[in-house]
Protein backbone atom coordinates (compact mmCIF):
# COMPACT_ATOMS: atom_id res chain seq x y z
CA UNK A 1 0.00 0.00 0.00
CA UNK A 2 2.04 3.03 1.44
CA UNK A 3 5.40 2.77 3.18
CA UNK A 4 5.27 5.14 5.88
CA UNK A 5 6.62 6.19 9.50
CA UNK A 6 5.62 4.09 12.69
CA UNK A 7 3.17 6.09 13.16
CA UNK A 8 1.41 5.24 10.10
CA UNK A 9 1.12 2.02 10.39
CA UNK A 10 -2.57 2.52 10.50
CA UNK A 11 -2.62 2.68 6.94
CA UNK A 12 -2.39 -0.81 6.55
CA UNK A 13 -5.34 -1.83 9.02
CA UNK A 14 -7.81 -0.50 6.71
CA UNK A 15 -10.00 -4.36 6.68
CA UNK A 16 -8.84 -5.93 9.88
CA UNK A 17 -7.27 -6.51 13.28
CA UNK A 18 -7.12 -8.91 15.87
CA UNK A 19 -5.17 -9.75 18.81
CA UNK A 20 -3.34 -13.31 20.20
CA UNK A 21 -2.12 -12.87 23.37
CA UNK A 22 -3.56 -16.34 25.42
CA UNK A 23 -4.61 -13.97 28.32
CA UNK A 24 -8.10 -14.94 29.18
CA UNK A 25 -11.03 -12.67 29.73
CA UNK A 26 -13.03 -13.75 32.76
CA UNK A 27 -15.07 -16.20 31.26
CA UNK A 28 -18.29 -16.12 33.13
CA UNK A 29 -21.39 -17.55 32.15
CA UNK A 30 -24.31 -15.91 31.05
CA UNK A 31 -27.60 -16.71 32.00
CA UNK A 32 -29.71 -15.90 28.55
CA UNK A 33 -26.99 -14.97 26.74
CA UNK A 34 -28.66 -15.21 23.15
CA UNK A 35 -31.99 -13.24 22.52
CA UNK A 36 -34.69 -14.07 19.89
CA UNK A 37 -34.27 -12.87 16.36
CA UNK A 38 -36.05 -9.43 14.89
CA UNK A 39 -36.01 -8.01 11.70
CA UNK A 40 -32.78 -6.92 10.90
CA UNK A 41 -32.03 -3.17 9.13
CA UNK A 42 -31.06 -4.60 5.70
CA UNK A 43 -34.79 -5.89 5.07
CA UNK A 44 -35.23 -8.81 2.45
CA UNK A 45 -36.21 -11.75 5.17
CA UNK A 46 -32.54 -10.71 6.90
CA UNK A 47 -33.53 -11.19 11.28
CA UNK A 48 -30.54 -10.26 13.17
CA UNK A 49 -30.06 -11.95 16.86
CA UNK A 50 -28.41 -10.10 19.90
CA UNK A 51 -26.14 -12.11 21.97
CA UNK A 52 -24.78 -10.85 25.19
CA UNK A 53 -20.77 -11.91 25.97
CA UNK A 54 -19.22 -11.03 29.53
CA UNK A 55 -18.48 -7.82 30.28
CA UNK A 56 -14.49 -6.38 29.13
CA UNK A 57 -12.40 -3.66 30.26
CA UNK A 58 -14.76 -1.46 28.77
CA UNK A 59 -17.86 -2.85 30.08
CA UNK A 60 -21.22 -4.30 28.50
CA UNK A 61 -20.23 -6.26 25.22
CA UNK A 62 -22.47 -8.02 22.84
CA UNK A 63 -22.17 -9.45 19.42
CA UNK A 64 -24.59 -9.42 16.84
CA UNK A 65 -25.65 -13.16 14.52
CA UNK A 66 -27.58 -12.06 10.96
CA UNK A 67 -29.55 -14.56 9.38
CA UNK A 68 -31.36 -14.65 6.05
CA UNK A 69 -32.68 -18.53 5.39
CA UNK A 70 -32.14 -20.76 2.21
CA UNK A 71 -35.74 -21.12 0.38
CA UNK A 72 -36.01 -24.76 1.51
CA UNK A 73 -34.99 -26.53 4.46
CA UNK A 74 -31.67 -27.20 4.60
CA UNK A 75 -28.66 -28.66 7.01
CA UNK A 76 -26.01 -26.77 5.31
CA UNK A 77 -24.59 -22.95 6.26
CA UNK A 78 -22.33 -20.13 5.92
CA UNK A 79 -21.11 -18.19 8.78
CA UNK A 80 -19.13 -14.89 7.39
CA UNK A 81 -16.94 -12.95 9.72
CA UNK A 82 -15.81 -9.27 8.66
CA UNK A 83 -12.69 -8.03 9.08
CA UNK A 84 -11.38 -4.43 10.45
CA UNK A 85 -13.18 -0.91 9.40
CA UNK A 86 -16.76 -3.17 8.47
CA UNK A 87 -19.30 -5.05 9.11
CA UNK A 88 -21.72 -6.92 7.17
CA UNK A 89 -23.87 -5.35 4.32
CA UNK A 90 -23.15 -7.73 1.60
CA UNK A 91 -26.78 -8.78 0.48
CA UNK A 92 -25.66 -10.26 -2.77
CA UNK A 93 -23.41 -12.56 -1.17
CA UNK A 94 -26.33 -13.30 1.36
CA UNK A 95 -28.52 -14.40 -1.66
CA UNK A 96 -25.63 -16.07 -3.39
CA UNK A 97 -25.97 -18.60 -0.64
CA UNK A 98 -29.18 -18.96 -0.19
CA UNK A 99 -29.72 -20.20 -3.99
CA UNK A 100 -27.22 -22.55 -3.83
CA UNK A 101 -28.59 -24.32 -0.73
CA UNK A 102 -26.64 -22.80 2.71
CA UNK A 103 -28.69 -21.00 5.31
CA UNK A 104 -26.43 -18.18 5.50
CA UNK A 105 -25.35 -16.17 8.77
CA UNK A 106 -23.26 -13.24 9.12
CA UNK A 107 -21.80 -12.14 12.64
CA UNK A 108 -20.91 -8.51 13.36
CA UNK A 109 -18.32 -8.74 16.02
CA UNK A 110 -18.56 -6.99 19.31
CA UNK A 111 -17.50 -3.41 19.09
CA UNK A 112 -18.16 -3.59 15.33
CA UNK A 113 -21.68 -1.97 12.69
CA UNK A 114 -24.67 -3.24 14.68
CA UNK A 115 -22.39 -4.62 17.74
CA UNK A 116 -21.14 -1.10 18.68
CA UNK A 117 -21.74 0.47 21.95
CA UNK A 118 -21.90 3.68 23.44
CA UNK A 119 -19.16 2.16 26.57
CA UNK A 120 -16.40 1.20 23.37
CA UNK A 121 -13.77 2.35 21.03
CA UNK A 122 -15.36 1.44 17.39
CA UNK A 123 -13.27 -1.84 16.48
CA UNK A 124 -11.14 -1.85 19.22
CA UNK A 125 -9.31 -4.90 20.99
CA UNK A 126 -6.37 -6.49 23.13
CA UNK A 127 -6.63 -9.90 22.24
CA UNK A 128 -7.99 -12.02 19.25
CA UNK A 129 -9.11 -14.95 21.52
CA UNK A 130 -11.81 -12.40 22.69
CA UNK A 131 -13.79 -13.09 19.46
CA UNK A 132 -13.58 -16.58 19.92
CA UNK A 133 -16.55 -16.29 22.24
CA UNK A 134 -18.59 -14.64 19.53
CA UNK A 135 -17.71 -17.13 17.02
CA UNK A 136 -18.63 -19.77 19.71
CA UNK A 137 -22.02 -18.58 20.53
CA UNK A 138 -22.88 -18.16 16.22
CA UNK A 139 -21.72 -21.63 15.94
CA UNK A 140 -23.63 -22.95 18.48
CA UNK A 141 -26.57 -21.01 17.48
CA UNK A 142 -26.43 -22.59 14.12
CA UNK A 143 -25.55 -25.75 15.22
CA UNK A 144 -28.76 -25.49 17.15
CA UNK A 145 -31.06 -24.47 14.57
CA UNK A 146 -30.09 -27.93 12.61
CA UNK A 147 -26.96 -27.53 10.78
CA UNK A 148 -24.62 -29.89 10.49
CA UNK A 149 -22.64 -29.00 7.51
CA UNK A 150 -20.91 -25.24 7.90
CA UNK A 151 -18.56 -23.08 6.37
CA UNK A 152 -16.56 -20.64 8.16
CA UNK A 153 -15.90 -17.62 5.68
CA UNK A 154 -14.14 -14.78 6.81
CA UNK A 155 -12.76 -11.81 4.87
CA UNK A 156 -9.04 -9.67 5.49
CA UNK A 157 -8.86 -9.81 9.51
CA UNK A 158 -11.76 -11.94 9.20
CA UNK A 159 -9.70 -13.95 7.53
CA UNK A 160 -7.00 -13.87 9.69
CA UNK A 161 -9.15 -14.33 12.77
CA UNK A 162 -10.88 -17.55 11.14
CA UNK A 163 -7.16 -19.00 10.61
CA UNK A 164 -5.89 -18.81 13.80
CA UNK A 165 -9.55 -19.65 15.52
CA UNK A 166 -9.80 -23.13 13.67
CA UNK A 167 -6.46 -23.89 14.57
CA UNK A 168 -7.07 -23.36 18.27
CA UNK A 169 -10.24 -26.02 17.78
CA UNK A 170 -8.78 -28.85 16.33
CA UNK A 171 -11.85 -31.36 15.43
CA UNK A 172 -14.22 -28.72 16.01
CA UNK A 173 -17.73 -29.91 14.95
CA UNK A 174 -18.99 -26.24 14.34
CA UNK A 175 -17.49 -26.12 11.17
CA UNK A 176 -16.64 -28.68 8.12
CA UNK A 177 -14.51 -26.35 5.24
CA UNK A 178 -13.27 -22.77 5.49
CA UNK A 179 -13.55 -19.85 3.42
CA UNK A 180 -10.83 -16.90 3.05
CA UNK A 181 -11.02 -14.16 1.30
CA UNK A 182 -7.79 -11.94 1.06
CA UNK A 183 -6.72 -12.84 4.73
CA UNK A 184 -4.82 -10.11 6.46
CA UNK A 185 -1.81 -12.20 6.56
CA UNK A 186 0.90 -9.33 6.85
CA UNK A 187 1.26 -5.47 7.31
CA UNK A 188 1.26 -4.33 3.60
CA UNK A 189 4.60 -2.11 4.05
CA UNK A 190 8.23 -2.24 3.83
CA UNK A 191 10.78 -4.14 5.11
CA UNK A 192 11.76 -2.11 7.59
CA UNK A 193 8.80 -1.73 8.97
CA UNK A 194 7.09 -5.09 9.26
CA UNK A 195 10.02 -6.88 10.73
CA UNK A 196 11.47 -3.75 13.07
CA UNK A 197 8.62 -1.13 13.53
CA UNK A 198 5.91 -3.27 13.86
CA UNK A 199 7.21 -5.69 16.30
CA UNK A 200 8.32 -2.44 18.66
CA UNK A 201 5.20 -1.14 18.61
CA UNK A 202 3.47 -4.89 19.52
CA UNK A 203 5.87 -4.96 22.24
CA UNK A 204 4.91 -1.51 23.57
CA UNK A 205 1.66 -2.69 23.58
CA UNK A 206 1.68 -5.17 26.25
CA UNK A 207 2.28 -2.84 29.06
CA UNK A 208 0.54 0.20 26.46
CA UNK A 209 -2.45 -1.11 25.55
CA UNK A 210 -4.64 2.15 25.08
CA UNK A 211 -1.68 4.58 23.49
CA UNK A 212 -3.29 5.99 20.21
CA UNK A 213 -1.32 5.54 17.20
CA UNK A 214 -1.33 8.74 14.90
CA UNK A 215 -1.70 8.32 11.47
CA UNK A 216 -4.29 7.56 8.79
CA UNK A 217 -5.09 5.62 5.67
CA UNK A 218 -5.85 6.35 2.22
CA UNK A 219 -9.89 6.87 1.45
CA UNK A 220 -9.09 5.51 -1.94
CA UNK A 221 -10.87 1.95 -1.34
CA UNK A 222 -13.83 3.34 0.39
CA UNK A 223 -14.27 5.03 -2.47
CA UNK A 224 -13.80 2.41 -4.69
CA UNK A 225 -16.79 0.25 -3.19
CA UNK A 226 -19.16 3.02 -2.11
CA UNK A 227 -21.73 3.93 -4.02
CA UNK A 228 -22.55 7.40 -2.87
CA UNK A 229 -18.48 7.60 -4.56
CA UNK A 230 -17.22 5.71 -7.57
CA UNK A 231 -18.59 2.51 -6.04
CA UNK A 232 -21.57 0.52 -6.29
CA UNK A 233 -22.19 -0.90 -2.63
CA UNK A 234 -24.20 0.90 -0.24
CA UNK A 235 -23.73 0.86 3.51
CA UNK A 236 -23.23 2.90 6.73
CA UNK A 237 -20.26 5.35 6.79
CA UNK A 238 -20.76 5.66 10.51
CA UNK A 239 -19.88 2.20 10.89
CA UNK A 240 -17.44 1.13 7.98
CA UNK A 241 -15.48 5.06 7.16
CA UNK A 242 -13.70 5.54 4.05
CA UNK A 243 -10.78 6.09 6.70
CA UNK A 244 -11.02 4.34 10.33
CA UNK A 245 -10.50 5.58 13.49
CA UNK A 246 -7.14 5.67 15.16
CA UNK A 247 -6.61 2.26 16.82
CA UNK A 248 -4.12 1.61 19.44
CA UNK A 249 -0.89 0.23 20.39
CA UNK A 250 -2.66 -2.89 21.97
CA UNK A 251 -4.83 -2.86 18.68
CA UNK A 252 -1.23 -3.11 16.48
CA UNK A 253 0.18 -6.05 18.64
CA UNK A 254 -3.15 -8.18 18.60
CA UNK A 255 -2.22 -8.15 15.24
CA UNK A 256 0.74 -8.77 15.16
CA UNK A 257 0.92 -11.44 17.20
CA UNK A 258 -1.84 -13.34 15.25
CA UNK A 259 -0.02 -13.24 12.02
CA UNK A 260 3.23 -14.36 13.56
CA UNK A 261 0.86 -17.61 14.44
CA UNK A 262 -0.03 -17.92 10.62
CA UNK A 263 3.71 -17.67 9.45
CA UNK A 264 4.91 -20.36 12.18
CA UNK A 265 2.22 -22.82 10.31
CA UNK A 266 -1.25 -23.08 11.47
CA UNK A 267 -2.77 -26.22 11.60
CA UNK A 268 -5.96 -26.74 10.34
CA UNK A 269 -7.75 -30.01 9.80
CA UNK A 270 -10.68 -28.86 7.85
CA UNK A 271 -10.20 -27.73 3.76
CA UNK A 272 -9.58 -25.11 3.10
CA UNK A 273 -9.83 -22.21 0.10
CA UNK A 274 -7.77 -18.82 0.11
CA UNK A 275 -8.57 -16.90 -2.83
CA UNK A 276 -6.91 -13.55 -3.20
CA UNK A 277 -6.55 -10.83 -5.94
CA UNK A 278 -3.49 -11.44 -8.86
CA UNK A 279 -1.87 -8.11 -7.86
CA UNK A 280 -1.77 -5.39 -5.21
CA UNK A 281 -1.86 -1.77 -6.48
CA UNK A 282 0.12 1.21 -4.70
CA UNK A 283 -2.18 4.11 -6.30
CA UNK A 284 -1.76 7.36 -4.25
CA UNK A 285 -4.18 9.39 -6.13
CA UNK A 286 -7.93 8.12 -8.05
CA UNK A 287 -7.41 5.66 -10.86
CA UNK A 288 -10.01 3.27 -12.45
CA UNK A 289 -6.69 0.90 -11.69
CA UNK A 290 -8.84 0.69 -8.66
CA UNK A 291 -11.00 -1.38 -9.58
CA UNK A 292 -8.80 -4.32 -10.95
CA UNK A 293 -6.73 -5.33 -7.70
CA UNK A 294 -5.95 -5.30 -4.05
CA UNK A 295 -5.44 -1.56 -2.76
CA UNK A 296 -5.35 -2.68 0.48
CA UNK A 297 -2.90 -5.63 1.31
CA UNK A 298 0.28 -7.22 -0.31
CA UNK A 299 -0.91 -10.54 -2.27
CA UNK A 300 2.50 -12.24 -2.22
CA UNK A 301 2.11 -11.86 1.40
CA UNK A 302 -1.38 -13.60 1.06
CA UNK A 303 0.13 -16.33 -0.97
CA UNK A 304 3.09 -16.82 0.95
CA UNK A 305 1.66 -17.45 4.65
CA UNK A 306 -1.12 -19.29 2.92
CA UNK A 307 1.36 -22.16 1.75
CA UNK A 308 2.26 -22.13 5.85
CA UNK A 309 -0.96 -23.93 6.55
CA UNK A 310 -0.51 -27.20 7.49
CA UNK A 311 -3.67 -29.16 5.82
CA UNK A 312 -6.07 -29.90 3.12
CA UNK A 313 -5.09 -26.00 1.48
CA UNK A 314 -6.47 -24.74 -2.29
CA UNK A 315 -5.00 -21.26 -3.03
CA UNK A 316 -6.50 -19.25 -6.18
CA UNK A 317 -5.31 -15.86 -7.52
CA UNK A 318 -8.00 -14.01 -9.25
CA UNK A 319 -7.48 -12.26 -11.52
CA UNK A 320 -9.01 -8.38 -11.62
CA UNK A 321 -10.04 -9.11 -8.03
CA UNK A 322 -10.23 -6.30 -5.21
CA UNK A 323 -9.03 -6.31 -1.73
CA UNK A 324 -12.98 -7.90 -1.02
CA UNK A 325 -13.40 -10.17 -4.21
CA UNK A 326 -16.70 -10.08 -3.63
CA UNK A 327 -17.10 -6.18 -3.81
CA UNK A 328 -15.09 -6.46 -7.63
CA UNK A 329 -16.87 -5.88 -10.74
CA UNK A 330 -19.61 -7.90 -11.78
CA UNK A 331 -18.00 -10.65 -14.08
CA UNK A 332 -15.20 -11.35 -11.36
CA UNK A 333 -16.63 -11.97 -8.29
CA UNK A 334 -19.26 -13.99 -10.46
CA UNK A 335 -16.32 -16.13 -11.31
CA UNK A 336 -15.09 -15.86 -8.18
CA UNK A 337 -18.82 -17.62 -6.54
CA UNK A 338 -18.66 -19.85 -9.46
CA UNK A 339 -15.14 -21.03 -8.22
CA UNK A 340 -16.25 -21.45 -4.42
CA UNK A 341 -19.49 -23.33 -5.04
CA UNK A 342 -17.71 -25.91 -7.12
CA UNK A 343 -14.84 -26.20 -4.44
CA UNK A 344 -17.67 -26.32 -2.33
CA UNK A 345 -19.18 -29.24 -4.22
CA UNK A 346 -15.71 -31.30 -4.13
CA UNK A 347 -15.10 -30.50 -0.72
Amino acid sequence: MIDKSPNEIIILLNHGVFHLTRKKLKNKQMKNPVSSYIPDILGSDFEQMTIDQPDDYEGKVVCTLIRKKALNATPKAVLYVHGFNDYFFQKEMAEKFTGNGYDFYAIDLRKYGRSYLANQKLNNLRDITEYYADLDTALEQIKNEGHTSVLLSGHSTGGLIVSVYAHDHPGSKLFHSIFLNSPFYDFNSNFFLRKIGIPIVSSLGKNNPDKIMKGGFSPLYGLSIYKGDKGEWEYRLGWKPHVAPSVNFGFIRAIHLAQEKVKNGVNISVPVLVMHSKVSLFEKEWSDKLFTGDAILNVKHISENAQKIQGKVTIQAVEGGMHDLILSPEPVREKVYLDLFEWLKKN
